[in-house]
């Protein structure tokens, strides 16, 4: 059996996007699965727009979802100018065999000769026997080029309704069209899988192939990824960039396990599943034609349930960027059990436990202004009496507590609201009575004293 060889062939000019994110998964995922290879291949020929920081992004966010040259699948990054010799090389043979010729059409010209309107290129300098200029593919003039992917089936393009496309400038330089199907012959690819945007090219580099010598891939032209609005996700509108999810404190286990999901799904209900899992059930003809939508209330509650499964050490040690270096880590450590269960991303640690190592708490006005409105002065002045003999354990805080609303009227939830919020400064956050055993007596003390001066002017 042919070894399976897939490649992910970016474009070093932006940030990583989460679709392109998907579409390295599912490559992984079939080269893993098949014992094959996943060659990583850097398209940077576009030399205005490519920065060698946008290479090392790549680099750096596939290693994050799990896709690093520590795999013994893993094989690259090779760069496509690299390989410029070997697509002038595919040029000669074209011109050669008669595949291909040169043509000095400019736009003016054909324009004059067709009409404005006309769209495409009336073979015009084929038979003329040019020696220099740019270079034309010789396509069949009858027919249909058939190219039959495994998700969307039998797809043919009429040849007639093809032009007779570029594929290298005057120059010599070529073309993507070109250079993309020589460095996939080159490497030996025998699977593309790729965005349904580049379904459009596909005819043409069907017939580049054996045009080379060389076989057609398997193709699997995946669904687009869609917003709420099911408009395809774009970098000027929508949040897209796999860098921004890593900053924002989404694990790549959750980001892979959803990004996994976006056309494709494992069968059955279940929908949290480690890569380990995934990888033997996944099927390219498993995978759905139809858009997917990108859902980040979803990912958020994936990546929820990610954190909530780490060990409490690792969670400790993830939050770790996202807390001021000055904080101490041991008090972080008493409450970071209570946290693991309230935070959807890790970013959100800071605004749990910011109270403790804060002299004064951050006050969130809104919360303020709720919780401030019954009875607070009374509520307040009577735990605060109280506060000096009790036991300083969750549980006798919190019995006191119940007895100063009882005698108010008020049930607990509404009584330890303003003590919550004079003490940490927000509505919602870790439980009160196990957080005012950590913060200590004197420092809750403190709070409310201060939280009553600011009530009373």
């Amino acid at each position: 059996m042919t070894e399976v060889r897939v490649r992910f062939a970016p474009s070093p000019t932006g940030y990583f996007h989460v679709g392109g994110a998907r579409t390295a998964l599912f490559n992984w995922a079939l080269a893993e699965q098949t014992g094959g290879r996943f060659i990583l291949r850097i398209e940077d020929t576009d030399a205005a727009r490519n920065r060698p920081e946008w290479t090392e992004g790549i680099i750096s966010a596939l290693s994050w979802i799990g896709i690093s040259g520590t795999h013994p699948a893993f094989e690259g990054p090779y760069f496509q100018s690299a390989f410029e010799p070997q697509h002038r090389e595919a040029v000669a043979k074209l011109l050669a065999g008669g595949l291909a010729y040169y043509c000095d059409c400019t736009r003016e010209a054909l324009e004059a000769r067709t009409g404005s309107e006309h769209k495409g290129y009336d073979g015009h300098c084929r038979d003329r026997g040019l020696t220099s200029g740019a270079v034309r593919f010789r396509t069949p003039d009858e027919g249909v080029t058939v190219v039959d992917d495994v998700i969307r089936g039998r797809v043919e393009f009429p040849n007639n309704a093809q032009d007779d496309f570029v594929i290298a400038r005057s120059d010599g330089s070529p073309l993507y069209v070109l250079a993309n199907a020589v460095d996939d012959i080159t490497q030996g690819i025998t699977h593309v899988l790729r965005g349904e945007e580049h379904l459009s090219n596909a005819a043409k580099q069907q017939l580049l192939w054996p045009a080379l010598g060389a076989t057609p891939p398997v193709w699997a032209h995946l669904p687009v990824i869609v917003n709420e609005q099911r408009k395809k996700l774009s970098k000027r509108r929508d949040k897209v960039a796999l860098e921004a999810y890593r900053a924002e404190g989404y694990l790549p286990e959750a980001m892979v396990n959803y990004l996994m999901l976006l056309g494709w799904g494992p069968g059955g209900d279940r929908e949290i599943m480690p890569w380990s899992e995934m990888v033997p059930l996944f099927k390219l003809e498993n995978i759905n034609s139809a858009s997917a939508f990108f859902d980040e209330k979803k990912l958020r509650a994936f990546n929820a349930e990610y954190i909530r499964m780490l060990p409490l050490e690792t969670f400790e040690e993830r939050c770790l960027p996202f807390l001021d270096p000055e904080w101490d880590v041991e008090t972080f450590s008493r409450v970071a059990p209570l946290a693991q269960t309230r935070i959807s991303v890790l970013s959100e640690i800071t605004q749990y436990v910011d109270f403790l190592f804060l002299k004064e708490p951050v006050f969130d006005q809104a919360s303020w202004d709720k919780a401030m409105k019954n009875a607070p002065v009374e509520i307040l002045g009577d735990y605060l009496e109280r506060l000096e003999a009790v036991s300083w354990d969750p549980e006798s805080l919190k019995q006191m507590l119940e007895e100063v609303g009882a005698a108010h009227g008020l049930k607990l939830a509404k009584a330890q609201a303003p003590v919550r919020v004079a003490v940490m400064g927000r509505a919602v956050g870790l439980p009160l009575f196990e957080s005012l055993e950590v913060l200590g007596r004197e420092r809750t003390i403190d709070r409310i004293r201060a939280a009553l001066s600011r009530l009373r002017g």
